[in-house]
């Protein structure tokens, strides 16, 4: 008797998760939302912010005396050169949009783009 590799249920369930993840990739699509400008915080305290429209280059002083070369241009951020030794910041590449971060732990360095809507920060939890 010879058993079959692939079942009736088998292809409906991959047929299913396909289908959940073309919705799920076309939402994230259709609700993602351009970025207004770049924040630059060191240690959790923002201490720069740029319009992402405008082309600029900024020095950032990292904790410790770590430091993080930021390059606005062409509407994409990205972090060009970076003290620290592994250089995974510099990695990360070019970000665009409302919600991306470029993080440099070393330095304690964090680079976030955000979008034109201010959103709401909840200081406490309500209970």
């Amino acid at each position: 008797m010879e058993k079959k590799l692939i079942r009736k249920n088998d292809i409906i369930l991959l047929g299913g998760l396909l289908f959940v993840f073309a919705v799920i990739t076309l939402i994230v699509f259709l609700t993602r939302q351009a970025g207004a400008e770049v924040v630059v915080s060191v240690d959790g305290q923002e201490v720069a912010a740029f319009p992402l429209d405008v082309d600029t280059t900024y020095e950032i002083e990292g904790a410790g005396g770590g430091r993080n070369l930021l390059v606005i241009e062409g509407g994409q951020a990205y972090l060009s050169d970076a003290s620290c030794p592994d250089l995974l910041c510099v990695h990360m590449g070019k970000i665009s949009r409302a919600g991306q971060s470029i993080i440099c732990l070393p330095n304690k360095v964090t680079v976030e783009i955000r979008g034109k809507e201010k959103s709401e920060e909840y200081d406490t939890i309500v209970g």
